[in-house]
């Protein structure tokens, strides 16, 4: 069995909840806001249930058509995927992976522009991670007054919590650059190795 994608997992762990159509599945996904932690592209929901019934890691239960609607398939979690589930979430919280982040990547780089510079591109992040911090704040002040637990939201926790950290680090960085603890400039690869 290949490694199970995020969202393959997500899909077993809705469906590890209640059967479930596709559609129901990407509803229940945008309810709960775990688009906020995982990455769902059109169409990649569809052929991810594809690929696990493929695997037999789900199965149809049903098929109906509710008025003029497509028929709709409802699928239900297997044996062999409770088990694939539970192997593959053990192992991701239990074991640190070395995740690749496209800011860490740009971090790299910002050596090869000069420090005012540097300094206007991470302020412009700042405030745009502001905003993402108050938008998580909204979310889980929305759910709370809806009575959804704390448990069933701490992934959004979880990415707000990451976005307070990598707001205090880059403004950190920030003032080590204009006070010049950091000493910056447009540098060749040779002067910073």
């Amino acid at each position: 069995m290949p490694m199970l994608t995020t969202l393959a997992l997500v899909v077993l762990e809705l469906l590890h909840e209640q059967p479930m159509h596709p559609y129901e599945i990407q509803q229940t996904i945008r309810d709960r806001y775990i688009d906020h932690v995982v990455k769902v592209r059109a169409g990649s929901l569809y052929h991810t249930v594809e690929r696990l019934h493929r695997a037999e890691l789900i199965e149809p239960i049903e098929t109906a058509r509710a008025g003029r609607r497509p028929e709709r398939t409802v699928y239900a979690i297997t044996e062999t995927g409770r088990d694939e589930f539970h192997a593959a979430l053990r192992e991701l919280v239990r074991e640190p992976r070395q995740e690749y982040p496209a800011f860490a990547a740009a971090l790299e780089m910002l050596h090869t522009v000069e420090g005012g510079e540097a300094v206007e591109m991470l302020a412009r992040r700042c405030v745009r991670l502001e905003v993402e911090i108050a938008g998580y704040a909204e979310v889980l002040a929305g759910v709370a007054k809806r009575g959804i637990s704390r448990v069933g939201l701490i992934e959004v926790e979880y990415a707000q919590a990451m976005r307070q950290a990598e707001l205090a680090w880059i403004r950190g960085l920030i003032d080590d650059i204009q006070s010049g603890t950091l000493p910056w400039g447009a540098m060749k690869t040779e002067e910073i190795r």
